[in-house]
Parts: C-alpha cells; sequence; structure tokens
C-alpha cells in the first residue's frame, strides 16, 4: 500500500531528513525486530507505524496495534491508510462502545466517498451495521465489497458470521469453506466450521479443528478442541495423549481441563475409580474452584462406597456452584 498522503504531510510537519527516502526504509523493515529499529529512529514516520499496526492488527495484538494507529492518525488525519486502520481498531477491539462503533462507521463512509472501491473499508462498513443488527445493511455491503473483489476472504467471513447469527448454519458453512478457497491458510475460518459441525455433534469437527491446530501448533485452545472432540467420538487414546502433553503445559486453565478430561476417559469410559480420583485432585489443585471437578470427585468416592469423602465433595461442588442442582440430589440422597 502508498501512503503518499502520510509521506507528503509528514515531511511538511516534522521535516524528517529521511522522508524521501521512506521506501527505502521500508525494504529494510522486513522483520518485526526492524520495524521496532526503524521507528525508534523515525518516531513520526505513518509509514512505518502503519506496517508495525497492521501487523498487530492481524495478530490480534489490539493494544499495540491502537497505540501506533492513534498516532498515525493524530499526525495526518487526512491519510485514509491511517484512518482506515484505527478505525478497524475502534470496530474490533474487545471493549468496543456503540460510541465507537458510530466513530468506526463516520470514517469508514468517509473513506468509501474517496475510495469507492476500497473493499476493506467496506467490510469494515459492513460489519458496523451488524454490531446494529442491520443485517439488510451488512449483506449490501459485504456483498458490494464482493463485486469489486470476489476473492476478498474477509468478506466472505463475515458473511459467514451473520449467518450464524441469523441461525442459518449452511451458508455460513458455505461462506467459511469459500474464505478458506481464497485463503487455504487462514485458520480462523477452519475453528469456526470445527464449532459449527462440533454443534451439530458431526465428527467431522475433528478436520476442521485439526486443520487449525497444524496451522496454529502454539494454541492451546485449538489442541484443546482437537482433545475433546476425540474424547467426544469415542477417539479415546489419541484424546488421552493430547490431554497427557497439555497437562505439562504452563497455562493453568489448559492444565486443568486436561486433567480433568483424563479423570473423565477413567472415570466413564475405562471404570477405573482410582485413577479417575487421581486426575480430579490434580485438577483441583489447579483450580480448587472447578466444581464440576468436585462433583465427578464425589461421584468416584460415592461409588466406592466412601460417603464421607463423597459428601465433602459435594459439598465443596455447592459451595462453588450454589446452583449445581444435580450435586444437591446426590448428596441429598446419600445422606
Amino acid at each position: 500500500m502508498k501512503y503518499t498522503f502520510g509521506i507528503i504531510t509528514l515531511c511538511l510537519l516534522v521535516g524528517l531528513s529521511s522522508c524521501g527516502d521512506t521506501t527505502e526504509i521500508l525494504k529494510n523493515s522486513n522483520t518485526a525486530e526492524n520495524v521496532d529499529s526503524l521507528i525508534q529512529q523515525h518516531p513520526d514516520s505513518i509509514d512505518l507505524l502503519l506496517k508495525r499496526g497492521n501487523s498487530a492488527f492481524e495478530a490480534y495484538n489490539y493494544s499495540s496495534a491502537m497505540s501506533d494507529a492513534a498516532k498515525a492518525y493524530r499526525i495526518d488525519s487526512n491519510n485514509y491508510d491511517a484512518r482506515l486502520l484505527y478505525a478497524d481498531l475502534l470496530n474490533n477491539r474487545t471493549a468496543r462502545s456503540l460510541e465507537d462503533i458510530m466513530s468506526a462507521q463516520k470514517l469508514y463512509k468517509g473513506i468509501i466517498i474517496k475510495q469507492p472501491k476500497n473493499a476493506r473499508a467496506l467490510v469494515g462498513l459492513a460489519s458496523t451495521f451488524l454490531y446494529q443488527q442491520d443485517y439488510e445493511k451488512t449483506f449490501q455491503y459485504a456483498n458490494e465489497a464482493l463485486r469489486i473483489n470476489k476473492k476478498y476472504r474477509d468478506a466472505y467471513v463475515l458473511k459467514g458470521s451473520t449467518y450464524l447469527i441469523l441461525d442459518n448454519k449452511e451458508l455460513a458453512k458455505s461462506s467459511y469453506e469459500t474464505a478458506i478457497q481464497q485463503d487455504p491458510e487462514f485458520y480462523e475460518a477452519y475453528f469456526f466450521l470445527g464449532q459449527i459441525y462440533q454443534s451439530e455433534n458431526d465428527p467431522l469437527c475433528i478436520e476442521y479443528f485439526t486443520s487449525a491446530q497444524k496451522l496454529q501448533p502454539n494454541n492451546l485452545e485449538f489442541k484443546y478442541q482437537v482433545a475433546y472432540s476425540r474424547e467426544s467420538f469415542g477417539q479415546h487414546e489419541e484424546a488421552k495423549e493430547m490431554y497427557r502433553e497439555m497437562a505439562t503445559d504452563t497455562v493453568d486453565i489448559y492444565v486443568m481441563r486436561a486433567l480433568f478430561h483424563q479423570g473423565k476417559i477413567h472415570q466413564l469410559i475405562e471404570k477405573n475409580l482410582d485413577s479417575a480420583l487421581y486426575f480430579y485432585k490434580s485438577a483441583l489443585q489447579t483450580d480448587p474452584r472447578f466444581y464440576e471437578a468436585w462433583f465427578n470427585l464425589a461421584v468416584c468416592h460415592e461409588e466406592l462406597g466412601h460417603k464421607s469423602q463423597a459428601l465433602t465433595a459435594y459439598g465443596k461442588c455447592l459451595k462453588y456452584n450454589p446452583q449445581f442442582e444435580p450435586a444437591r440430589a446426590r448428596a441429598n440422597k446419600l445422606r
């Protein structure tokens, strides 16, 4: 992308001596470390700020991206690429408000007036209408982006997400599949498809979650969903192997899940209650508030004839979730 307005304004405002060499600077910014170093040397370079900001945005690191986007936008609010990134961040950050959405919508509209074939701005505008539950305009602008570029991946993703909200899973699947055709390494679409097939109790979810995990091998949520889906569809040994790997990680929530699910397989599939007790206790060492582990632990104790331990565990379950009626019912019956 070219940032003509930003370069001209930067030269006028700050007199950057290397402004005329922006192209050469960008050639040397082929790694994140190089970009960081160059920004230290040229802190008001819109090109560099946008390069780093867009990279952070694509990696979902919205707080870092916002810092660069806001600075670039302050330096030159007439730079359409700075406007676009700033609008995208207002529109996508987790803590966005209705005011943020309306501000983003205004920015998108201003860009489209000057650049009517800007597919990214059109999809951004469409997504603001999705937030407002105006599905007709969501599809209108997403389809307009596709008329400009029929291979624009993000338009298909937005349509898929809209169809999901409208509970049209078949069209959602079709949209996400088309997004993958445009970008076979787009791991999010594989994950979305995995979730849809999982909700339909279809073992195809394993294939899609596995594809997402292969593209993002360090993503523990993807790995967990592969393991959980395998467990759900009878691939217990494969699931146990993945859970064992996850249990050695340093992220407590995934360690806890991995231990808990190993306990479930030992309890419900292999009928090995002593091993199940071990895994449930290990999960509770990671998070003592995990009420489902307390419940399953209690059931194991009850089936082993450990009445006192079972009642204690049911009590712990109800302490952390007083509305968990299965625990209350079993405890009352055991008493």
